[in-house]
């Protein structure tokens, strides 16, 4: 799918201010498997809408059976944006995400139609409308060093961030060494306190208000479709997809192949698991996953929840009154 590349919405600083002409925002988020896609479908053939996707794992192109990304032919022609939108390979970060979700909701709001973000990446969301701490760009060469440090002496680099600043040490685990080295990286690179950079505020969304609808389906009735779904992907295809995306050169090391399932899969092909237990770890890991996403969004402000899943008839009429209203004013 195309990416959209209209001029897109500038951010702000500082409180929210009351404005009448704020377009309007509509977010559909929760766990894996609770029914976002049919229920942003829903919504954009509604209210005259276009999707957005919100799932860090979409935005990569060849990865489909895993990523339950919804084929072309069953989005009833709904344009959807930042699918499929880069290579495996590439480094795509946070702060991109949401300068090309901006640009895409821009446009859409320029269309006169609704822009419905959907996915479960509560990062991705909460860059695109908090926005991000501004910051240095990554510096691979003093990554590298850095990493290099903490392979010689584990534990050194969350030392070395107490030097430099004690309170980003605090909030963040010694053993989280990816946040560590970002924060020192920063810390290095600014020559100042990386908590300081956090006091001066982020790049927030301006011009639209918006309205988040987060999915709670029943827990033993989401993790049985979790387990169910993911038995399929590997019924559907799964490690065949792995193997076409290593046969087109990309590496086993890129990041996509992290992700739950794949993981699993590209232990199958290299020997280390059999099939039953590829899909048990899949299953078991999927589940886990969808915890952490519910925990995440439990402390999104503002987000109303509606308890089912995204394809039930209840669900529907639920957000059909919310989004109503919320258009109303």
């Amino acid at each position: 799918m195309s990416v959209t590349t209209e001029k897109y919405q500038p951010a702000c600083n500082g409180p929210a201010i009351a404005d009448v002409r704020e377009q309007p925002l509509v977010a559909v988020v929760g766990p894996t498997g609770s029914g976002k896609s049919d229920l942003a479908l829903a919504i954009a053939s509604e209210f005259n809408g276009e999707i957005v996707n919100c799932d860090s794992l979409q935005v990569y192109r060849h990865f489909d059976v895993g990523t339950a990304k919804l084929p072309v032919a069953e989005r009833r022609a709904i344009p959807h944006h930042l699918i499929d939108i880069v290579d495996p390979d590439q480094l795509f970060t946070a702060g991109e995400y949401a300068k090309l979700a901006r640009a895409a909701i821009a446009g859409i709001s320029g269309r006169g139609r609704i822009p419905v973000l959907a996915g479960g990446t509560g990062f991705y969301l909460r860059a695109l409308l908090d926005g991000l701490f501004e910051g240095p760009s990554r510096d691979q060469a003093l990554r590298d060093r850095l990493a290099a440090r903490e392979r010689k002496r584990p534990g050194s680099l969350h030392r070395l961030l107490k030097r430099f600043d004690s309170e980003a040490a605090r909030k963040i685990h010694q053993n989280d060494v990816p946040k560590v080295t970002r924060a020192l990286e920063v810390c290095l690179l600014i020559g100042r306190p990386v908590t300081q950079l956090f006091r001066e505020g982020r790049d927030r969304l301006c011009g639209y208000r918006t309205l988040k609808l987060g999915l709670l389906p029943d827990r033993d009735a989401l993790y049985q479709r979790l387990d169910l779904r993911c038995a399929r992907m590997f019924d559907a295809g799964l490690v065949e997809e792995v193997g076409h995306i290593l046969s087109l050169g990309f590496a086993a090391t890129a990041k996509p192949f992290e992700s739950h399932g794949y993981k699993q899969a590209l232990q199958f092909i290299n020997g280390e698991l059999n099939r039953r237990e590829a899909v048990f770890y899949a299953q078991r890991n999927t589940r886990q996953y969808a915890k952490r996403q519910i925990t995440w969004f439990r402390r999104e402000s503002g987000l109303v929840w509606l308890k089912g899943f995204g394809d039930s008839a209840e669900i529907h009429d639920a957000a059909r009154e919310r989004i109503t209203s919320f258009l109303n004013g």
